[in-house]
């Protein structure tokens, strides 16, 4: 047993705290959580309100569906942010057949893969998954996902709203980057664990510094208003298309290997195994019917929170109450019309500056994936999988069959991952041990 697991436990999963303790732990999730899971609507153009409303409902699902044994909390997944824009800009063009809410049915069907996974784990194990998605495949992938999204954080940072270069918005991004930077490296305790929600704050006080910011809307806005949601066969008509799908279902390849790391680590901080009880088959399960439930309502796609397992780690509070605390608040956040506002207002350099180090730190992690699990590149077999995924997934490849079929980019770049490691010779069994530990 490690040092961390000989700490003593302030709370137990099950046990529950006073309110003012347990009401400060969940404030202390929010904003763990709060930079990241806002950021990806921000860059997707969907609705921060949401996400929120969305994070605390699919957060209390998980709890429910694992059975109140996993002390995890569910946002924003990086890994659509791509796919999310491409639909988003291709609805909104008059000449292409994508309806609007492709990208929430293509969320939707996010949901229901993980749903189905969970189910195969369900009756035929893990250890299929692990050969499926080997670190040589996942860790690729993963930085593809970063990498692809490098431009768009730079383009955030250097162009004002009239998309020309603006020393201002230049300035606003690289102080946001700087102070989010010296917060990771600097800072102790719980602020180690949001530096991307520090950043944000000291971007946004930046902006207004330097006359950027309108407070205006925040001024006029409600304390309490309802949300724009957009609901299926109410504000639209869900329609599906195999563009839709392999744009979207192949990326499930990294939330669901984030998952099962997730997973591996949280038993490691908790002391239990929870990939045996309640098991990986629920957990995958309650993501993906948050994710679900998500796209039903507007929101993006879910995965657990790598951020609160850190709080986690550093706190010792494991205590079940704290995170379903913590859910609710962010439900009520998303009901605050002034906090809704108080969003919309946040520059896009503030936004790109932390983006340019979170981003950054996607492609890094994938990197580090394949390190940590001993991934040797003087075999021939790994250096032209990983070779091959970088290229087609960053070089923007594609394949289009008329108007029925289309696939491209990063999901271009993982299912040929997955057929090559499948089809080269020499394949060894490597499994997710190392993912994502924490130091």
């Amino acid at each position: 047993m490690n040092q961390e697991n000989n700490q003593k436990i302030v709370l137990a999963i099950n046990e529950k705290p006073k309110i003012g303790q347990g009401i400060l732990l969940s404030i202390q999730h929010l904003f763990a959580m709060f930079g990241a899971t806002v950021l990806v609507p921000a860059l997707t153009g969907m609705s921060p309100a949401i996400a929120l409303i969305s994070s605390g409902i699919g957060t209390l699902i998980f709890i429910l569906i694992t059975k109140g044994k996993v002390p995890s909390y569910l946002g924003s997944s990086f890994a659509f942010i791509n796919p999310i824009i491409t639909l988003k800009a291709l609805e909104a063009n008059p000449n292409s057949e994508i309806a609007f809410g492709s990208f929430l049915v293509g969320s939707f069907l996010v949901g229901l893969t993980y749903s189905f996974v969970a189910l195969i784990i369900a009756k035929a194990g893990t250890k299929w998954l692990m050969k499926l998605l080997p670190p040589i495949v996942v860790g690729p992938v993963i930085m593809v996902i970063g990498l692809g999204l490098a431009s768009t954080a730079i383009k955030m940072v250097m162009n004002n709203p009239s998309n020309e270069y603006d020393l201002t918005y230049v300035t606003i991004g690289f102080v946001t980057l700087f102070i989010t930077i010296i917060t990771a490296i600097f800072s102790k305790g719980f602020l180690s664990v949001i530096p991307i929600l520090v950043g944000i704050i000291g971007g946004y006080l930046f902006s207004i510094a330097m006359g950027v910011v309108d407070l205006q809307p925040v001024i006029e806005a409600n304390w309490l208003t309802v949300p724009d949601f957009t609901i299926p066969f109410l504000d639209y008509t869900p329609a599906l298309s195999w563009y839709v799908i392999f744009l979207m279902i192949p990326v499930t390849i990294v939330p669901i290997a984030e998952h099962i790391g997730h997973q591996l680590v949280l038993s490691k901080v908790v002391n239990k195994d929870l990939i045996e009880d309640p098991g990986l088959d629920r957990s995958m399960f309650g993501d993906g019917l948050a994710t679900m439930v998500a796209a039903c309502l507007g929101g993006p796609p879910s995965t657990t929170y790598g951020e609160n397992i850190g709080v986690l780690a550093i706190t010792r509070a494991f205590s079940i109450y704290v995170f379903i605390g913590a859910a609710c608040l962010a439900i009520l956040f998303g009901f605050c019309g002034k906090i809704a506002a108080l969003l919309s207002t946040i520059p896009t350099p503030v936004m790109g500056g932390v983006s340019i180090l979170l981003f950054g730190i996607i492609a890094s992690s994938g990197l580090r994936m394949l390190i940590e699990n001993n991934v040797d590149f003087k075999i021939k077999r790994n250096l032209i999988i990983s070779s091959v995924i970088l290229i087609i997934g960053i070089g923007g490849a594609a394949i289009h069959i008329g108007d029925l079929f289309s696939l491209e980019g990063m999901a271009l770049s993982s299912i040929i991952g997955v057929i090559l490691n499948l089809i080269l010779p020499g394949r060894e069994f490597i499994s997710f041990k190392n993912m994502f530990k924490e130091e």
